[in-house]
């Protein structure tokens, strides 16, 4: 109970500091001028700046569509490289790159918890580097609790933006039980990190995975967790030209 409650407060706290990233109004700004009838979810949307360009910012519109059925909402997702002005004025910020993507993102019984940036040094190549965009999401069932995190990678080709790696699961929780005791859980975490080699002139990426599974059952008045030894695993992402592909299966498999 005690890791569940852990990361419940986690995402909580993470979805207060991505709200706060867009204090500065620079959201809203790029939102008026390019979607000015469509709605913005405010609390999902993020501004950042991108560390070691300066007055260059990553900012990200999540912009909920009309319902298409009960209970399920759509998002299109505007993922812009913006350049602040010299004196900070948002009103002059100007749009380096962008890519706009109708219905990227949908949930449900599963909620989107956080949309957040990830901006660290993901070099390619000597004239490409990456940004990534990371979905947490978590699911409404308190016997059935489930969480993950997805990373997608951007890298800017002139004024639009390449999406190279696309929902990469690298965080994932879940499990079964009874909300008393009995139950099985599963948690898998994964690193993403540069690679020596390369492949169609992007470096290949190295991804490391840890697998652990616990079994909680009744013994007497105790409920008492066993945990199986851990399970690690890596594997190399390669380029081929457009995208990144995985050799083989991502956490959840």
């Amino acid at each position: 109970m005690t890791h569940r409650l852990v990361l419940a407060l986690l995402l909580a706290l993470l979805s207060t500091a991505g709200h706060a990233a867009c204090d500065t109004g620079l959201a809203e700004r790029m939102h008026a001028k390019l979607h000015p009838r469509q709605a913005l979810d405010h609390e999902r949307a993020v501004c950042q700046p991108w560390r070691g360009l300066a007055g260059r910012f990553i900012v990200v519109l999540p912009l909920p569509r009309p319902a298409s059925e009960p209970g399920v909402t759509q998002f299109d997702l505007d993922v812009l490289v913006v350049q602040q002005a010299d004196n900070g004025n948002t009103e002059r910020a100007r749009i380096v790159s962008r890519v706009f993507q109708p219905s990227a993102l949908s949930e449900d019984a599963v909620r989107i918890s956080e949309i957040k940036v990830d901006s660290a040094r993901y070099v390619l190549a000597a004239d490409a580097r990456a940004f990534g965009l990371r979905i947490v999401r978590q699911g409404s069932s308190r016997v059935n609790p489930y969480s993950n995190e997805t990373l997608t990678l951007y890298v800017p080709q002139g004024p639009k933006l390449a999406k190279v790696l696309d929902e990469l699961e690298t965080t994932l929780e879940r499990g079964e039980w009874d909300a008393n005791c009995e139950g099985n859980f599963v948690t898998v975490h994964s690193s993403l990190s540069i690679a020596r080699s390369t492949s169609h002139g992007y470096a290949d990426l190295l991804l490391r995975q840890t697998r652990t599974e616990t079994r909680s059952s009744a013994q007497g008045e105790d409920c008492v967790t066993h945990e199986r030894p851990a399970k690690f695993s890596s594997q190399i992402l390669r380029y081929d030209g457009t995208v990144y592909r995985t050799a083989k299966g991502t956490a959840s498999d």
